[in-house]
């Protein structure tokens, strides 16, 4: 029988949860969810959600170091929307198992981790040498950089301990 690892003997897990909060507080829910909700940032009415100030961040991103977010082609918008639709409900169960010590996880996270890794390299291709090319490649990679090497640590963790959130059961 195995016994579950409190959680805050678990630390290697807190930098996770922190990085799936920032997801679904932030990332998926207000800055993907405003590429979806408005389609030209030219000509716009602010929706309810997200927020006005909101809007006018991810505007503000978008114009000054990222025109990928303002051109919003197709296969960008099936990346926010594999965000919005898959991503954002991951993250809700991720959070609770991560927390509870929960390890059916493991597989979703390992397919959560190959489907964000692989997103993230072809925004990055478009970022770098596409036709909508940042103008500040450096600080865009460093902001990117935690969507790269977070699928990593996550699978490194998942993969490395079959049983990552539990112990054997002391007799």
């Amino acid at each position: 029988m195995r016994q579950t690892i409190p959680l805050l003997k678990r630390p290697v897990d807190i930098p996770i949860l922190v990085f799936f909060f920032i997801n679904i507080l932030f990332i998926t829910y207000i800055v993907d969810l405003e590429q979806l909700v408005i389609d030209d940032p030219a000509s716009f009415q602010y929706p309810i959600w997200p927020l006005p100030f909101m809007v006018d961040l991810v505007h503000w991103w978008g114009h000054n170091f990222d025109p990928v977010l303002i051109a919003r082609p197709a296969w960008w918008k099936v990346t926010i929307w594999l965000d919005a639709i898959l991503f954002g409900p991951f993250y809700v169960v991720a959070i609770y198992a991560f927390i509870k010590g929960r390890e059916w996880i493991r597989v979703p996270s390992f397919l959560y981790s190959a489907v964000l890794f692989t997103n993230v390299c072809v925004i990055l291709g478009e970022e770098f040498f596409g036709s909508h090319a940042t103008p500040r490649p450096g600080l865009v990679l460093l902001v990117n950089l935690p969507w790269l090497l977070f699928p990593v640590y996550i699978t490194a963790r998942m993969w490395l301990r079959p049983h990552p959130f539990t112990k054997e059961a002391q007799k």
